[in-house]
């Protein structure tokens, strides 16, 4: 044999006798694993772990190193292990059940989010059934349902974390339930609701007649009989409409006991009529209707379970923070939803602008529309919090000319004719809107104005330019002349009082006509059986929506056409 050839067969013969090695230490190493030597093993598959060429076996001895840390409670040390195999050996044919270990060890360690992304990554389907009961193991711990809500805003096609939130919602009692939130669940994952709705629907209770508390600053002591305008006129007007719906009510067999407390705009003298031992057994209290005034009686609404509509002529959120408490107007937030949703139905350009006022309902608004339209498709390609003294700037943004005709009149705009769909105005101040409406109205071309139906009252705008221009209103007070019961309702308050009702009269009506037709649907309580996404049908408007914020989620748009104002859809 030559000297060439004997080296080839040392070199041969020691690699083997190598691999021989490496093979009887890994076999050792996993005898141990096997044995539950744990300690021992993570000591044996050490020196394996380092890469060799002529070691087989690194990725193993990598794996069941850290299946062996973890067995001993290691898991930081079992986590480091499994993410280095991962980072050396990309291609590893086992690489599946290291991401299965991964997301079990972040599951340990409380990063829910890390370990549904690595489960995302797992596509083997010998691991699902595994996995799956990993996720209901783990998800099932959480008894926060918000940290659930943020987990399916992530991964909003995770049924065990659909599942668990649907588990959370269905252990409340049910007046803290969310409804709507549980039937979206129930309905996208078909979860079971009775295995995982643990608490009853509570019965209706149905009475005779029902107590209805006003607190109200009458201010009884300074009225005169002369028919001269009271400085609280419209609190009383108010008053005059909730007496004749009692009375229209009563006709129709649903009795309301009205009891009425002036509380002369005092929180004081709020919080000592709330003293009144009568004021626990009514079935609603309607009013105050300011927020000063709120507080106590909200506190007093939740500690009593007493359902409370404070001002129902409000938008402001606050005014319903508990489940006992309700808003008949769609809050701030609402109205900017719905205005996105009906920009993104029924305008075909979706580049829009959006013009908000300096108050915190303005921003409110405008932002909840922002958020949306996004959302939807929509472009909002420019939004601006307008102040008093710059919305000038208004009518230089829409109609600064950039090309004229030979008599002066603008033929091209900075801000090219046609390019908008819409422009969305969250304020209900005068120095805004009129603005973007002359703006618009020079500008001459196809820009829809969504607006607020506070705009109706501004006498200083002719109809008829809304009508030019587009501009259609967010309505959720829309009551429709043609209506029967409208019609009805103003022939009974002139034979009464000898005058048509003003807008608060109105208002008085229909919020008690309101409540007699829930009192008469659902009982007492009717704030915990009101079907959830169910639209209950108005009496003089067009309907009431409650939604999980406690407000009205229906509201009407509308607009002007040939001089009559006509609805433009219902969001």
């Amino acid at each position: 044999m030559s000297k060439y050839l004997f080296l080839l067969f040392v070199v041969a013969s020691l690699t083997q006798a190598i691999g021989q090695d490496f093979k009887k230490q890994f076999r050792q190493a996993k005898d141990l694993y096997e044995e539950k030597q744990y300690s021992a093993a993570m000591a044996a598959f050490k020196p394996l772990t380092v890469y060799d060429q002529t070691n087989p076996f690194p990725e193993y001895a990598s794996f069941y190193y850290a299946l062996s840390a973890y067995q001993l409670g290691y898991g930081s040390v079992a986590k480091d292990m499994f993410l280095q195999i991962k980072k050396l050996y990309p291609s590893w044919n086992q690489k599946q059940e290291v991401d299965y270990w991964l997301c079990k060890l972040y599951f340990d360690q409380g990063d829910i989010f890390q370990a549904l992304k690595m489960a995302s990554a797992i596509s083997d389907p010998s691991f699902q059934a595994s996995l799956t009961d990993l996720k209901r193991f783990y998800l099932d711990k959480i008894n926060d349902s918000e940290t659930l809500k943020m987990v399916l805003e992530d991964y909003p096609e995770e049924r065990e974390a659909g599942r668990a939130l649907l588990k959370v919602l269905g252990k409340q009692p049910f007046h803290l339930q969310e409804t709507a939130m549980m039937e979206l669940l129930i309905t996208k994952f078909n979860l079971p609701r009775e295995k995982l709705i643990t608490v009853e629907t509570p019965k209706p209770v149905f009475k005779d007649s029902y107590r209805v508390a006003l607190i109200m600053p009458f201010l009884a002591a300074t009225l005169d009989p002369s028919p001269v305008v009271k400085r609280n006129q419209f609190v009383l007007d108010i008053y005059e409409g909730i007496k004749l719906a009692a009375d229209s009510l009563r006709k129709q067999g649903i009795n309301l006991e009205v009891l009425a407390y002036d509380n002369e705009r005092s929180p004081e003298l709020t919080r000592k009529i709330l003293l009144q031992e009568e004021l626990k057994s009514a079935d609603i209290i309607i009013g105050p209707l300011f927020p000063e005034e709120a507080k106590p009686v909200l506190e007093f609404s939740q500690t009593n379970q007493v359902n409370a509509l404070i001002n129902p002529a409000s938008n402001t959120i606050e005014f319903a923070p508990n489940p006992y408490s309700f808003l008949l107007q769609p809050s701030h937030e609402t109205l900017g939803i719905r205005s996105a949703e009906w920009v993104a139905r029924n305008v075909h350009r979706k580049n829009c602008l959006v013009y908000y006022g300096e108050t915190v309902k303005d921003s409110v608004m405008a932002f909840a529309f922002i958020k949306k339209a996004l959302e939807l498709g929509v472009k909002v390609v420019y939004a601006e919090e307008v102040h008093k003294e710059a919305s000038a700037n208004i009518l230089t943004n829409l109609v600064s000319a950039t090309e004229y005709d030979e008599w002066k009149n603008p033929l091209q705009f900075k801000l090219k004719r046609d390019s908008l769909g819409s422009i969305f105005v969250a304020s209900d101040n005068e120095l805004i809107y009129s603005k973007v409406i002359n703006g618009v109205e020079t500008r001459n071309d196809s820009i829809t104005i969504i607006g607020q139906e506070s705009w109706l009252t501004d006498t200083s705008i002719d109809y008829s330019k809304f009508e030019r221009t587009r501009v259609n209103l967010a309505a959720p007070n829309y009551r429709a002349i043609s209506n029967p019961a409208y019609t009805e309702f103003r022939k009974k308050f002139i034979q009464k009082h000898g005058i048509l009702p003003g807008e608060y009269a109105t208002l008085g009506y229909e919020t008690t006509m309101m409540v007699g037709q829930f009192f008469s649907k659902y009982g007492a309580r009717f704030l915990e059986l009101m079907p959830p996404g169910e639209i209950q049908p108005g009496h003089l408007g067009t309907g009431y929506l409650l939604l999980p914020g406690r407000d009205n989620g229906h509201v009407s748009f509308i607009s002007f056409k040939q001089g009559v104002v006509v609805t433009t859809g219902t969001e």
